[in-house]
């Protein structure tokens, strides 16, 4: 059988890698921001449209860095609708989430309900990008201003989006970036930090590195989250493949909007206006009436198709948090993550293969009474009637 993950790792030529990292065999220079390191941060400024850019070796560190840089404390409002790497950085540098609700169109933060969270304890917002959709920057900013708050967004799935032309990074006081294998665009592992004051600059790279400013000075107490050469010569390598891969991408959503856009009770993820997308994932919620999340991901499976329910549980129902909230508070968000499968989406995802998925959804569909299907030896489904038989 063969088996379709939800998501592959974009590699570029083993030949450009190697010529890439080749000269590292003289220099010797493999980590403490050397030239992979600097040329990366020069592509990226260009690229993501913002001044400036600090790398790390991963996107949870830039996080966790960058709301410690702030000196932030008491209360941050986020959602509970994200990874768990958002929630964790907030707490692991001693602040106390506030979860908002979600919209319903774009499963970004619900602007209206930001402020009635506000307290004097409130310092911060840490809106998240969800799925390569964006939040209303413009709004949430308005109401920062209003009420002299730090706005740092989790940009982790937005890589390469723009917002009329302008950068997302180039929003808030500073975002991050994920660079992990599974992403857009990739360095191994690894992240940035994209933010407008330069005295972010020096801040960053201090706590990345110890805290060390001199070769006799610590400055503050900091950690070890600086990117290597190997995976910055990574990074270097894939942006020669950024917009092939963003065009493959929006090819198979395309295509996934075709065959799935008229099936009753499912709800797929809208396009945003004036928005360049970078089509990182493929959200559907089973929204219907007759449909079952959980059997529609166990019925793919059970044909080599991982899908993943993504993101479930909310991170307000893990088991290190769901003691201290309670997950009915932001509803919208709950239901959400209880009928939400994102399907597999990567540039080697062929044509052959959205309709194999496609099409074991189709014959799911509850208004379907009386049917059950096998799968012949070249993967096409095959109906068969069965009267008296329910899915």
């Amino acid at each position: 059988m063969k088996r379709i993950p939800v998501t592959k790792t974009a590699m570029p030529e083993l030949a450009a890698y190697v010529e890439e990292i080749s000269d590292l065999w003289d220099s010797r220079h493999l980590t403490n921001m050397g030239m992979k390191h600097e040329k990366l941060i020069y592509l990226l400024k260009n690229f993501l449209k913002t001044p400036y850019v600090s790398l790390f070796t991963n996107g949870h560190l830039a996080l966790e860095s960058v709301l410690s840089v702030f000196d932030l404390s008491g209360e941050v409002i986020t959602t509970p609708y994200t990874f768990a790497s958002t929630t964790h950085a907030i707490v692991r540098n001693g602040l106390v989430p506030v979860f908002c609700d979600i919209d319903p169109v774009t499963y970004t933060m619900d602007v209206s309900k930001i402020e009635e969270l506000i307290t004097d304890k409130t310092t911060a917002i840490v809106p998240v990008h969800v799925y390569g959709a964006v939040c209303d920057v413009v709004e949430i900013q308005k109401i920062a201003d209003k009420y002299n708050l730090k706005v740092i967004y989790d940009a982790a799935h937005a890589f390469g989006v723009e917002v009329d032309g302008q950068g997302i990074g180039s929003y808030g006081d500073a975002s991050m970036f994920s660079f992990h294998a599974t992403k857009v665009f990739h360095t191994i592992e690894g992240g940035c930090v994209t933010f407008k004051d330069y005295t972010l600059h020096d801040k960053l790279n201090n706590v990345k590195n110890f805290g060390i400013a001199g070769p006799e000075t610590v400055e503050r107490i900091g950690g070890n989250a600086k990117m290597n050469e190997f995976q910055a010569a990574m990074g270097i390598v894939n942006f020669s493949y950024i917009e092939e891969n963003r065009h493959k991408r929006r090819q198979i959503v395309d295509q996934y909007h075709s065959r799935l856009s008229s099936i009753p009770g499912l709800k797929l993820l809208a396009a945003q206006e004036n928005i360049l997308s970078n089509f990182a994932y493929f959200p559907v919620v089973f929204d219907g009436r007759g449909w079952d999340r959980d059997q529609v991901a166990y019925e793919l499976g059970e044909h080599g198709v991982f899908a993943r329910k993504y993101f479930y549980p909310l991170v307000s129902d893990f088991e290190c948090y769901r003691d201290t909230y309670d997950s009915s508070q932001t509803p919208v968000a709950k239901d959400m993550a209880s009928k939400v499968l994102t399907l597999p989406l990567y540039p080697e995802l062929t044509c052959q293969d959205i309709d194999f998925i496609c099409s074991i959804i189709e014959e799911m569909a509850p208004d379907k009474k009386y049917f059950s299907y096998k799968l012949s030896s070249d993967k096409i489904p095959v109906i068969k009637e069965e009267r008296g038989r329910k899915l």
